[in-house]
């Protein structure tokens, strides 16, 4: 599908990243679609939520609400620190950082999950990779404030992928699975990680991530390490990204050429293009109903932001193959 059919039926806020991320126009071609997302108020209410970055106690990694997921959709629009909400989120990311360079989010985990009970600055692997691949896509300079924490946690890479690990002040916190297991959202969430930095993009590590994905994938009826399920609810399209379904883990698998020619790779992508319809729009078969309002919370029409995820994809197919 031409990138101008889904820029014609986009909204305001999508404009601006359609241009830029599919049609490959030059930005200051696009000031005033960049004005116009700026201006929408969903925009604006994300923008002013992730100014606020640490006021939000993290404790459901599923939640697209929290200031890093939302971040992290608005970095991907094409917004960066030029716009002060921004650069205040990442101000505050950076004053929360432990010896291991890793950055930390405001969490309280149970004592009857092995935590403390208490509201404290900690990480864990569901969400530090999150931070770093923000601070990295907000253009915060690497060798200063990113390599030891991404040095760091590749370096918790196993045999199967990434483990459920915590910082000290976690406690003995644990998800609920076995111990020797990975856990395939924090697999999948350092892969995006590593694909972001070209000293790891094909290291061992990102292999053995991107290996363990496309794994679980091919067993998805068997295995279901820490309760991600890989079954019929996986395989529904649905948006944004940030949890672990096929548009995700095909997404972020799409940045590692090396997949390319896998047959459990070409076979996420094949079904992804399955439920494209005539017209070269997605329509969502899942939704967070704490995001209506937006296109892609609804299950009836196409959603050109769901359409724009999936279209990256394959856009990076192709550039990467020519």
């Amino acid at each position: 599908m031409e990138c101008q059919k889904l820029w014609e039926r986009s909204e305001d806020w999508l404009k601006y990243a359609v241009g830029i991320r599919l049609c490959r126009m030059p930005a200051e071609a696009l000031a005033e679609q960049k004005k116009a997302a700026l201006a929408d108020e969903r925009i604006r209410a994300y923008l002013r939520d992730v100014a606020r970055f640490h006021e939000t106690l993290v404790s459901n990694h599923k939640n697209p609400a929290l200031p890093a997921q939302k971040l992290l959709f608005l970095l991907d629009l094409g917004f960066g620190t030029e716009v002060p909400e921004i650069h205040t989120a990442v101000g505050e990311i950076l004053k929360h950082q432990d010896e291991n360079g890793v950055y930390q989010s405001l969490a309280n985990f149970p004592v009857h999950f092995g935590g403390t009970g208490r509201d404290t600055f900690t990480w864990c692997l569901c969400d530090a990779p999150w931070l770093l691949l923000a601070l990295i896509r907000a253009g915060v300079e690497y060798e200063r404030y990113i390599k030891k924490g991404v040095d760091h946690l590749a370096s918790l890479c196993r045999d199967n992928g990434f483990p459920c690990a915590v910082s000290r002040e976690a406690g003995k916190f644990r998800g609920p699975g076995r111990k020797d297991d990975c856990c395939p959202y924090a697999t999948l969430i350092m892969a995006e990680l590593l694909a972001a930095v070209p000293e790891y993009r094909e290291s061992a590590q990102a292999k053995t991530a991107a290996e363990t994905l496309m794994y679980l994938w091919a067993h998805s009826y068997e295995q279901h390490p820490y309760m991600f399920f890989t079954g019929r609810d996986f395989r529904k399209l649905k948006a944004p990204s940030g949890w672990y379904d096929v548009v995700s883990v095909a997404g972020v698998l799409s940045r590692f050429p090396f997949v390319y020619g896998d047959p459990r790779f070409q076979e996420m992508i094949g079904l992804i293009k399955s439920k494209q319809d005539a017209d070269g729009f997605f329509t969502p078969e899942s939704i967070y109903t704490k995001l209506k309002g937006w296109d892609f919370a609804q299950k009836k029409e196409p959603s050109p932001y769901l359409t724009y995820l999936c279209l990256r994809i394959f856009d990076r197919l192709e550039t990467e193959r020519c």
